[in-house]
């Protein structure tokens, strides 16, 4: 009830009513406008487009039966052949995932995409040939239980392709894991020393009881200067592969880890086939190169 309320809160009131009114009452004068940046002189009507979640690359496919794949810049990244009968695309969850749908057909199809990623290795250890011609690039968390359980395998698959592999390692700390980070610049810093895989290897052994304590155990234990490795770990450069590591795992598109790039392109399959699979075809591929 108006009347009920005092002259202050009355007057607060109309003031409010007074606001209300003027800004209704004001005309708009905003207005949009439309620039033309760019257009795309296709080789084939286009039927349909879409543009990934994440923003970094727009799908046109054509009636020729064909998706242009371009980056935000409209740069054409590359061509894929999907056959005349899909009439319309859709994204998936991720940049690399396409639904091809054919209305004539009844069909759905699911196209996963092998985008080629540019991996620097010039400051991550590694083991194998510094040339080889198959590079295994590991994003991973020294206190995550899967990247502990994918060591073995990754031993086993060096194992088997010891000259024709380089198999690197990039780190990736999760935020919620306390230690990683510091087990990540211990293990760079043990690199220095010539120690970096047997310190990397017992880390992994104790994933899940990693501490300040435990890391410096595990130094000890493997033989190696505590002093020098103390003083390696706050070294500005070491730190900043760390830094580099988890800013080019997230420009690569890494959403989870172990993450694993074979000669730049995801492997999807972690298996010990899946490896061999995709080992094998970089190795034809090279020698048909040659």
């Amino acid at each position: 009830d108006y009347k009920g309320l005092g002259m202050k809160n009355r007057s607060a009131v109309l003031l409010l009513i007074v606001v209300l009114f003027l800004a209704l009452s004001c005309p708009v004068n905003g207005a949009v406008e439309g620039d033309v940046k760019k257009t795309l002189n296709l080789e084939s009507p286009p039927l349909d487009l879409a543009a990934s979640l994440n923003g970094k690359y727009i799908y046109v496919l054509t009636a020729q039966g064909s998706i242009l794949i371009y980056s935000l810049d409209w740069k054409l990244e590359d061509k894929i052949s999907v056959g005349s009968q899909v009439d319309s695309i859709e994204v998936g969850p991720w940049e690399d995932v396409i639904l091809l749908v054919s209305k004539k057909d009844k069909e759905v199809q699911i196209l996963l995409l092998d985008f080629i990623k540019d991996i620097d290795l010039s400051n991550s250890p590694f083991k194998g040939p510094a040339d080889a011609p198959v590079e295994i690039a590991v994003f991973s968390d020294f206190q995550w239980p899967y990247c502990a359980r994918l060591s073995p395998l990754l031993e086993q698959v060096f194992e088997t392709y010891p000259k024709v592999v380089k198999l690197a390692i990039k780190n990736f700390p999760l935020p919620n894991h306390k230690f990683a980070r510091q087990a990540a610049v211990a293990a760079l810093a043990a690199n220095r020393q010539g120690k970096f895989w047997e310190f990397h290897d017992e880390l992994y052994k104790n994933y899940s009881r990693l501490s300040e304590e435990k890391i410096q155990e595990i130094a000890q234990q493997v033989g190696l200067d505590t002093a020098k490795l103390d003083q390696d770990m706050k070294a500005p450069e070491i730190n900043a592969i760390v830094e580099n590591d988890l800013r080019e795992g997230k420009n690569a598109g890494v959403r989870g880890i172990p993450t694993i790039f074979i000669n730049g392109r995801l492997l999807r399959d972690r298996s010990f086939a899946g490896f061999q699979a995709a080992i094998e075809k970089e190795l034809a591929e090279e020698g048909r190169k040659k």
